[in-house]
């Protein structure tokens, strides 16, 4: 039962760890801004080959980001600035982590990829 929840809770922890990041990136103000949902085709392609090592590092991160949402000693304001550290330590890229957030809610075999993966990076009794 405590591992469905643990599962279930990372689940949460990458969809909402997935937006939380996207603020981490600098934007260009100079930019033009475009559309979020024409903006998620191009997500998908380039996540669509998520490679192994890939789902390790993102299940390593959100196993940590949700630890880190978790947290009741670490100040709300701070939050974001761990959680971002812990997704750059796995070896992933913030834009790259979020890539795959996005492709994982769209694609259950990555979903079930991502949980596998990471029900070995919870501890018991963590």
């Amino acid at each position: 039962m405590k591992t469905l929840l643990k599962t279930t809770m990372l689940a949460g922890a990458c969809l909402m760890a997935a937006p939380a990041l996207a603020q981490t990136s600098p934007a260009d103000p100079a930019a033009p801004q475009s559309d979020p949902a024409a903006q998620a085709p191009q997500a998908s392609a380039s996540a669509g080959a998520v490679s192994d090592a890939e789902v390790d590092q993102f299940a390593s991160a959100a196993v940590a980001v949700q630890k880190i949402g978790s947290d009741a000693t670490v100040a709300e304001d701070a939050k974001q600035a761990k959680m971002a550290e812990a997704v750059q330590s796995s070896g992933l890229k913030p834009e790259r982590f979020n890539e795959i957030a996005q492709a994982s809610q769209a694609d259950p075999a990555l979903q079930a990829r991502i949980q596998t993966a990471a029900q070995s990076k919870i501890k018991p009794g963590s």
